[in-house]
């Protein structure tokens, strides 16, 4: 993974956490924290099963913050149940205790869950069709090869058929979609089912000016592919 410029402070603090698993299922239970850093944590014996990239909240005192899920311990590691989230507005402490200061630390990750295709941070208009139904604009905050993040308040469920439309500047990129899982009130992760190559090729060419959010490829199921 590299070094950290926000050193961990190990400490084991109680917080409640809630959420949408990834069958769907809002949760909200108690779990302490691993270790702290001034924009993310690692969970301990964490119970509900997580999609990577979903966005869930954690209380701590009167305090609330959204975090998104950046890795998830694989079973039968040191890390199992455990999961490690970003928060997703640094300008909010959570927590009402110091934290180190930034500096260059050596930690490293010991157990992280993998995908193909990277993600890359971005703000493009989407257009959303529902197969048979409404339609929806929303703003891609992530994007990949093989899917994205779209922040749009209305909930479509998970497993729900889409066809999209990716504003790539002035172009468009068309993809049939599922829903993989949704963040009430805030968006829906996506996962792409057919693409055409030059569609693909349209994001690939616009995804390799963006910086991505981990340059190591992540585990993901391949798409398949339209034939042209």
């Amino acid at each position: 993974m590299g070094r950290r410029s926000q050193p961990r402070k190990q400490i084991a603090v109680p917080v409640r956490i809630f959420g949408t698993d990834n069958r769907g299922q809002v949760f909200s239970e108690k779990v302490l924290t691993a270790n702290i850093s001034r924009n993310g944590t690692d969970l301990a014996d964490v119970r509900p099963e997580l999609p990577l990239d979903e966005i869930i909240g954690l209380t701590y005192g009167k305090n609330r913050v959204h975090f998104r899920v950046k890795w998830i311990g694989r079973p039968g590691t040191p890390k199992a149940r455990h999961v490690g989230l970003l928060n997703i507005a640094p300008e909010k402490s959570l927590w009402d205790f110091p934290l180190p200061p930034d500096a260059v630390d050596d930690y490293q990750l010991a157990s992280i869950e993998l995908r193909k295709s990277p993600r890359f941070r971005c703000q493009n208009s989407i257009e959303v069709h529902v197969n048979g139904g409404a339609s929806f604009w929303g703003t891609v905050a992530d994007l990949s090869l093989t899917g994205c993040y779209v922040e749009m308040p209305i909930p479509l469920e998970p497993g729900t058929k889409l066809k999209v439309g990716i504003w790539l500047g002035q172009t468009k990129a068309w993809a049939t979609a599922q829903v993989a899982h949704q963040t009430p009130g805030m968006g829906i992760g996506l996962h792409f089912l057919e693409i055409s190559e030059p569609d693909r090729d349209q994001i690939r060419r616009f995804l390799e000016n963006l910086s991505p959010f981990a340059r190591k490829p992540m585990r993901s199921v391949r798409s398949p592919q339209i034939k042209t």
